[in-house]
């Protein structure tokens, strides 16, 4: 996106403007430099693209809004979740030492990560915000390794466009685009407020992408593909959110 010139950026502003014409217009743009989300089809299809094509534009590189630690939440608010099932229950009942992160797809090296394994890499924390699309929010520190190193280590290849990620529990999948799977602020979290990662909060590990609404921060990863498509994930439109009436890309 870096070919992107100025006269083209206030063209594609000026389209966002100018009513169905511009929506066309802004459409063309989005397709022209790849800007299409898995989710573009449909009646919300054309304000889904012109979302997404926007804040890429804009803002792909922006960080994360972080707080001062004064402004951490007290009594955080776990969103409720499905019952555990019976492979995460015997996970727990061992201490989640045999807790693994698969990764796969279009990757040179292929593997497969423990708990110990990804605390061995650089850790980093952030003070950020879970936002839920259902308006509850809260703030707390997060710790853990940023994805990127993940990345970087199986060595996506070039053609890659979507970072898949599976929790343990049954259809609950999420995937981000390489603007954020790169962006150093979305981070394979181990840790909260100075401690593991409680589970009612996704522990033993958690994939969160602070840009983007709280859905798209899945608990209990255990497995990730690298992919050029999202064709031949569920129903082929980005995640399990879109499917379930929710926007592919949620950015805040």
């Amino acid at each position: 996106m870096s070919n992107i010139s100025r006269r083209k950026l206030i063209t594609a502003g000026l389209a966002a403007t100018a009513g169905l014409g511009g929506v066309a217009a802004a459409a063309h743009l989005a397709r022209r430099y790849g800007l299409i989300p898995p989710d573009h089809g449909g009646i919300y299809g054309p304000g889904e693209t012109l979302t997404y094509a926007a804040q890429r534009i804009l803002g792909a590189h922006a960080p994360a809004r972080q707080f001062p630690r004064s402004m951490i939440s007290k009594d955080p608010f776990a969103n409720e979740t499905a019952p555990p099932n019976d492979a995460f229950k015997r996970h727990q009942a061992v201490g989640f030492r045999d807790w693994s992160l698969n990764v796969d797809g279009m990757v040179a090296h292929p593997a497969s990560f423990s708990l110990a394994d990804l605390r061995s890499l650089p850790v980093r924390s952030q003070i950020t915000e879970v936002a839920c699309e259902e308006g509850w929010s809260y703030i707390a520190e997060w710790t853990g390794t940023p994805l990127v190193e993940v990345l970087n280590i199986v060595g996506v290849l070039p053609q890659t466009r979507y970072i898949v990620y599976f929790s343990i529990q049954p259809d609950w999948w999420e995937s981000i685009d390489m603007a954020d799977a790169l962006h150093p602020h979305t981070f394979l979290t181990l840790g909260m407020n100075d401690g593991d990662l409680p589970v009612r909060f996704g522990g033993p590990l958690r994939l969160r992408v602070p840009r983007q609404l709280g859905y798209k921060s899945v608990k209990y990863i255990t497995r990730i593909t690298a992919t050029d498509s999202m064709k031949h994930f569920g129903k082929g439109l980005g995640s399990a959110s879109p499917e379930g009436g929710y926007a592919w890309y949620a950015g805040i």
